[in-house]
């Protein structure tokens, strides 16, 4: 199934929340993108939706095994080519923002050559 990038964003925000916090609303879903409530809200409907996460009586989210997949993926993809990218001196806030566009659009054929490229390597 084809999944939007925005979709991924929220899945891979959902997963580093609950990474760092263990529990996750929507309010620290728009904290953590910088977007408003109202957006956030259409966003997690659609999610819900789509069966990629879950939301309890209390409006706590919880990734789906679908979502979980997606996020942890993209996860992945981020913290690996920021890291490499911050081991060519790019500055630590330029890897994250570029990181960020990157792990969208690379294929994971060229992902998983990068990986094993990258694994080879120090960084």
């Amino acid at each position: 199934m084809q999944i939007h990038e925005s979709a991924e964003n929220y899945l891979e925000a959902i997963l580093m929340i609950q990474l760092e916090k263990g529990s996750v609303r929507s309010i620290d879903v728009a904290h953590k993108l910088d977007f408003s409530k109202p957006s956030v809200s259409r966003a997690v409907s659609l999610l819900r939706e789509n069966g990629y996460i879950t939301m309890d009586r209390d409006g706590l989210l919880s990734l789906t095994l679908a979502g979980q997949e997606i996020a942890e993926r993209m996860y992945e993809r981020h913290v690996l080519i920021s890291r490499w990218l911050i081991s060519l001196g790019v500055p630590e806030e330029i890897a994250t923002e570029d990181a960020c566009r990157i792990e969208h659009d690379i294929s994971s054929v060229t992902f998983d050559r990068l990986k094993e490229h990258i694994g080879t390597s120090e960084i």
